[in-house]
């Protein structure tokens, strides 16, 4: 990589970390927002979608004058591709955040006394461990810690599939459960939806480091080498 190059990509590489950091205070917000009844977050949440908007743009554009400037090859022109597009997983994760700190704000202003399923607050910490994790194996390039990542996102969907029939269960018993339950449907889904993109990024933090696509034949990767603990 030439020098000129190398600053160029230390340069969005700094913005990228950063941006992760303030998408994975957006989820632990909206999360609050939802489980702890905390709605001054929700405006927080909101407010904050404007900076990761801005951040997305600016890494595009960057990253794309990179690839334009110096038409970087091999393992340079991976680097700068997967930049791009854990880039574009953070500012989908961090709408997701914003879903869910509107759902939590429904709720509170209409439906105060709606009890949240107990699995939720679990479930939203497994999601954000993913995101932080998921950071980490980018930074360290570590395949060990992105295959946990994968991992835990099968503990997430276990914990989605509990959630929703939690609250169908709610909806049976009563009729008026059935419009704030249709909220915190949406926002477990949305959490659920963090631990794919969080998955997507470990998938591309294995395909940096290895050269290697594992999607949709994750098990016969993370069978290989090192079992996973």
């Amino acid at each position: 990589m030439s020098k000129h190059l190398q600053r160029d990509f230390d340069h969005i590489h700094s913005e990228l970390l950063s941006l992760f950091g303030y998408v994975e205070q957006m989820i632990d917000f909206a999360v609050q927002a939802l489980c702890q009844r905390r709605s001054e977050l929700v405006t927080k949440v909101l407010e904050m979608d404007e900076h990761v908007d801005l951040t997305e743009v600016f890494i595009e554009e960057e990253g794309l004058k990179i690839l334009s400037l110096h038409h970087p090859v091999a393992s340079d022109l991976r680097r700068i591709s997967i930049v791009l597009k854990v880039n574009a997983e953070l500012e989908r994760i961090a709408d997701l955040a914003c879903n869910i700190a509107e759902r939590a704000e429904e709720l509170h202003q209409f439906f105060p006394n709606f009890p949240v399923p107990d699995v939720i607050p679990e479930m939203s910490k497994n999601a954000i461990e993913m995101v932080r994790s998921a950071l980490d194996s980018f930074v360290n390039q570590d395949v060990e810690l992105a295959k946990r990542v994968i991992e835990l996102d099968g503990e997430v969907d276990n914990q989605n599939r509990e959630g929703i029939q939690t609250l169908m269960e709610l909806m049976k018993e009563s009729p008026s459960m059935v419009e704030p339950a249709i909220h915190c449907f949406s926002a477990v889904r949305h959490i659920e939806r963090i631990g794919d993109h969080a998955e997507n990024i470990a998938e591309d933090v294995i395909y940096l480091i290895e050269g290697e696509i594992i999607r949709h034949k994750h098990n016969d990767f993370i069978s290989k080498n090192v079992t996973v603990k």
